[in-house]
């Protein structure tokens, strides 16, 4: 090298994401990207001893809810924590551009019911400095952050701006709305987008309970959004569908793909009343891939899951009469009449008028304390209804006893999807699919139920090393799936590897220390807002475009990280 490098991580186990096998050697950075990879390179304006540690890329993670932190936050954590170096926000259709003044309320009530974000904090914290996503990327533009962030045009707020309250109204789109939509797609994708989403789940809802405006739109509305994303020649199309019908629904997600000639993701879960359907849907995307579709499944290193506890959004007592009396009250407000006996008791005779809700927190073969360091994978011993046979205790009093534990913070784990069958053999199988991504992680959602942005981590912690009730990953597969296979699904072959000329995001992991911290709640969003957040332990130094974010887990102060307008190639 002419000039010295500006960094230099010294001596350490290189992984370099392309899934071969692991180098003792140095790397140097020099403008922001990697200039050297070898044995004894000459000494770097910064040094970083690597010795017995572990040099990868980056991480990238593909599916993040952050549009609304985004505007507010420099810091764009929990996912910053966990060695993610480029996130992509606007999943799922949901987001908060294209927006009209008059429009901002709806937008702001779907986010709250489809991803658990408090509509004060998004009252209070977002700054509407924008009506057109061509107008929210610049706004993006001007900010600075701890990574970089790439965006999609969503889908709801696309039809909410089109059509007002036809679209609430779940109305079809006419010939003039999918034109309009289309046009607006398409200069998202111009304007630097990555992707375009949608939500065909009945599961996504506003909070008083109405299904997302994308639900019910029809095939000639995503077809002609698909082919006008297509003409850009960028972006790909993510979907998440219940699949109801199967052969219907994916034959349709065909015509988009076949009309749009851009790559599709689609969310691989598996659900309890059909246990086996994940294997269908892989297969008819195997299939697709052989006709020259490209349609990938995207999926969890672990169940879809909620926690439950007292200082949390849900817990096994939600809604019941006395719980709702108390539950607008500061925590150490709440925590006293919990403490009470008469209240305890009271507490715990009444139910839950909605039985779904009441089945979903009250299963108790499927809820399990968490643990520290947090247990993703338990096993049916380790239930609250096992818990409660081996001593004889009512398995309400049991929970409830257990849940005041900690000065009322601990946590109780509750596995939604992904765990039919009370183990993770499924979740390898999805994730080790050659026609399968790994993602849904939801950063920035969800935010008083789940932290999982931290399956990132989880991927290496327990898939690699820790796992022991089945089989183990190589950690350069893991490695490459985190990195080099989520940066090039989505465009970005900039990054990803750990190679001359590729852009210098880099992870130092202490393996053997690495590990999951258990979830607590912090009240940092804004006006107060609520969230849980896992720390992480074991990432020496993450570094964006050659730039250290953070050493030893404390923030270094630099914000390198920007928004990523478009796909990038090497060079």
């Amino acid at each position: 090298m002419s000039e010295q490098a500006s960094l230099v991580i010294r001596g350490g186990t290189v992984i370099d994401g392309s899934g071969g096998d692991p180098i003792e050697a140095d790397v140097a950075v020099r403008g922001g990207t990697i200039a050297a990879v070898g044995k004894g390179l000459p000494k770097g304006d910064c040094e970083i001893d690597a010795s017995s540690k572990l040099v990868t890329p980056g991480f990238v993670d593909v599916h993040t809810h952050y549009d609304a932190q985004v505007t507010w936050s420099n810091r764009i954590t929990p996912s910053s924590w966990n060695g993610v170096t480029t996130l992509m926000m606007g999943n799922c259709g949901v987001g908060f551009a294209p927006c009209k003044p008059d429009q901002r309320d709806m937008l702001i009530e779907l986010m709250e019911g489809v991803e658990d974000i408090p509509e004060v904090v998004l009252t209070e914290g977002l700054p509407w400095n924008w009506e057109s996503f061509e107008d929210y990327l610049n706004a993006l533009d001007a900010r600075q952050y701890d990574l970089d962030v790439v965006a999609q045009v969503p889908h709801a707020a696309v039809r909410t701006y089109v059509m007002g309250e036809r679209a609430l109204a779940h109305e079809p789109a006419n010939a003039e709305d999918r034109a309009q939509m289309a046009k607006i797609a398409a200069a998202g994708i111009e304007a630097g987008a990555l992707g375009f989403s949608t939500s065909r789940t009945i599961n996504h809802k506003t909070l008083a309970g109405e299904h997302t405006p994308t639900l019910k739109a029809e095939a000639d509305e995503l077809i002609e959004i698909g082919a006008a994303v297509g003409e850009t020649k960028s972006g790909w199309l993510q979907v998440i569908s219940d699949f109801d019908d199967q052969e219907a629904e994916f034959e349709m997600l065909r015509r988009i793909v076949r009309a749009a000639g851009r790559p599709m993701t689609v969310t691989i879960l598996q659900r309890d009343a059909r246990p086996e359907g994940w294997r269908d849907l892989l297969d008819r995307i195997a299939s697709a891939n052989a006709d020259g579709l490209p349609i990938f499944g995207q999926v969890l290193t672990r169940p879809t899951g909620i926690m439950l506890g007292f200082e949390v959004s849900q817990n096994p007592f939600v809604n019941r009469p006395s719980w709702n009396r108390i539950t607008d009250l500061p925590f150490e407000e709440k925590l006293a009449f919990l403490r009470q006996p008469d209240f305890r008791k009271q507490l715990i005779s009444e139910t839950n008028p909605d039985e779904r809700l009441a089945k979903r927190v009250t299963n108790w073969e499927r809820i399990f304390p968490l643990g520290d360091p947090p247990n993703y994978e338990p096993a049916p011993e380790g239930s609250i209804a096992a818990m409660a046979a081996r001593t004889g205790a009512d398995p309400a009093e049991l929970v409830y006893d257990l849940l005041l534990e900690n000065d009322g913070k601990t946590i109780l784990y509750r596995p939604l999807s992904n765990y039919s069958y009370g183990d993770l053999g499924t979740v390898q199988e999805m994730f080790s699919h050659p026609n399968s991504l790994v993602g849904l992680g939801d950063g920035g959602a969800h935010v008083g139920v789940l932290s999982d942005a931290s399956a990132i981590t989880y991927m290496l912690t327990h898939w690699t090393r820790d796992r022991t009730r089945g089989g183990r990953m190589p950690l350069p597969w893991a490695i490459k799936r985190l990195s080099r296979d989520n940066a090039a699904a989505i465009g970005l072959n900039d990054r990803g590897l750990v190679k001359n000329g590729y852009k210098a995001d880099l992870n130092v992991i202490d393996y053997d220390r690495l590990k999951l911290c258990p979830p607590k709640v912090a009240y940092d969003l804004p006006s107060g807002g609520r969230r849980l957040l896992q720390r992480i332990e074991g990432y020496d130094a993450t570094i964006v475009s050659g730039t250290p974010v953070q050493i030893h887990g404390e923030e270094t102060g630099a914000l390198p990280g920007r928004l990523v307008r478009g796909s990038k190639s090497l060079g």
